[in-house]
């Protein structure tokens, strides 16, 4: 068993035992606990009735965070000719086809989030192992894939908090939510956005309890186990 740090064992007395919290509850917790140096990442995590095995009971969406993630999301488009100049022009930080591949399969990885046009995806098959593994490879159901006329839009959407949100293979989902430096009602917003998501895609072939639990965390701090019935109570507590 890992050794608990002092930091934690000091947060783990301030809380109840067995407590659980509404989101803007939670929220409000995680910011009294002992804290590193750094900006800590908030982190909701489903773990869902769902079976990832079926093909039809897998989640894979994005959904757009309101007040943003608080990262610069660094995007590399692929793309041809004139598409080029259109993605630079909407923030992507790098842009290209031929160049762009050979530098990626010679190791160079510096980027966040892949984009591509339909038409270089059978040129980007090629990098499936390399992409893969990492989640990078471009995606119609994920709108990582876009026409050249939704290029432009695509960039600017992700670059604001636009994120991906998909089930592992043991059926739970993490999401990040923002920093715990946010205040609480951009927190919630980005909260509520999530579970709203979660919520409408539910598989229509998933029986039982769908949302078996939730918990909300920041990177240094213990999980607060979120209640499945007070979901909804986002507002600044």
């Amino acid at each position: 068993m890992a050794k608990l740090s002092k930091r934690t064992k000091a947060a783990l007395a301030l809380l109840e035992v067995g407590k659980t919290y509404a989101p803007n509850e939670a929220v409000a917790t995680l910011k009294t606990l002992p804290a590193p140096k750094f900006d800590q990442t908030v982190e909701i995590a489903f773990r869902l009735g769902i079976n990832p095995k079926h093909a039809d009971q897998q989640i894979r969406t994005t959904t757009s965070l309101p007040g943003g993630t608080g990262k610069d999301v660094r995007i590399a488009v692929a793309c041809k000719g004139e598409v080029e100049k259109i993605a630079t022009e909407a923030g992507a930080d790098v842009a290209g086809f031929e160049d762009l591949i050979a530098k990626i399969q010679g190791g160079w990885m510096d980027f966040d989030l892949l984009l591509a046009t339909p038409d270089v995806m059978p040129a980007l098959a090629r990098l499936g192992k390399v992409l893969g593994p990492r989640g990078l490879m471009p995606n119609l159901k994920t709108g990582t894939v876009l026409p050249a006329e939704q290029l432009a839009r695509g960039v600017r959407e992700f670059k604001a908090g636009k994120i991906e949100v998909r089930n592992d293979r043991q059926g739970n989902i993490h999401v990040p939510v923002g920093k715990i430096s946010f205040e609480d009602a951009r927190l919630l917003e980005n909260i509520q956005a999530v579970i709203e998501t979660i919520m409408k895609n539910k598989p229509s072939s998933a029986k039982g309890i769908y949302v078996r639990n939730v918990t909300l965390t920041a990177t240094m701090a213990p999980g607060l186990k979120l209640d499945p019935n007070r979901l909804k109570e986002t507002q600044t507590v």
